[in-house]
């Protein structure tokens, strides 16, 4: 249920945990639920994880329908918006990529004369989120073995070979692949953590596995996705398999912690 942490301005809560706002838990609990909605009822009890009182996360809860984020019906809040296209690029980082690939890159030029910064910064989440690579300023490539948004607005968009120069040389422009591999690593190592203390059954390590959980799917929401021919040793999968059982677990665990809590 819990796949995602989006970061925000940073206020403390529970000691020992990275410092998290109640905007952050809301929408992560929200980006890992289908539908992305859910009753504030519950909302509050996830909070209550973090020590976050219930008035403080429904103050965030008000701003966050005042901006556009959320939209609320009878005690029941749900996601709207570009968040909606941030869940497809989290279910779509938790499985690998195909394992076909022709040959084929994206392109994605910018042909737009003058842009806002909001509107430059919106455009870089979007491409950064669909795994494109920056070659240089307003010039974006991928391999063509997963798809790309084709209504990215003023850019060229185009597909085809390279016809000149090296695809794997091209792929370590685009992407540092060694810190990938580290941070690949460090993931797994994390993960296994969280798995040992889960396995503990404290209402706690909910907490502390959803700040790990989080961490990790901002790695998978913008890992490119690859073809074996350009990284044969990816070690991402590695990270997909750990992060699938400890989700597991962690939703069997939070699953008995709402059920003490509605029998109260």
């Amino acid at each position: 249920m819990l796949h995602s942490l989006i970061v925000a301005d940073k206020i403390g809560v529970t000691p020992g945990l990275a410092p998290l706002t109640p905007r952050s838990i809301v929408l992560s609990v929200l980006l890992g639920t289908h539908p992305p909605q859910m009753p504030v009822r519950r909302i509050l009890e996830f909070t209550s994880l973090f020590g976050i009182s219930d008035g403080t996360v429904r103050t965030a809860l008000s701003r966050m329908v005042a901006s556009g984020e959320l939209h609320g019906d009878d005690g029941v809040y749900a996601l709207t918006g570009r968040l909606l296209e941030r869940q497809v690029q989290q279910d779509t980082g938790r499985s690998g990529p195909p394992a076909a690939w022709d040959g084929t890159w994206w392109l994605a030029a910018v042909v737009a004369e003058r842009r806002s910064v909001a509107d430059r910064r919106s455009f870089r989440s979007r491409v950064e989120g669909a795994r494109l690579g920056e070659l240089r300023p307003d010039l974006w490539l991928r391999p063509a073995n997963i798809d790309v948004p084709t209504d990215l607005p003023g850019v060229v968009l185009t597909r085809g070979p390279l016809y000149t120069g090296d695809a794997i040389e091209m792929t370590r422009q685009l992407w540092d692949l060694d810190a990938l591999r580290r941070s690949a690593a460090g993931q797994v190592a994390e993960l296994d953590d969280a798995d040992r203390e889960l396995a503990g059954g404290e209402h706690r390590a909910l907490a502390t596995t959803f700040v790990t959980l989080a961490a990790c799917q901002r790695f998978l929401r913008t890992e490119p996705q690859l073809p074996v021919a350009l990284w044969p040793d990816a070690t991402s999968t590695t990270v997909r398999h750990r992060y699938a059982a400890v989700v597991d677990r962690f939703q069997r665990q939070l699953a008995g912690f709402f059920a003490e809590r509605s029998g109260r």
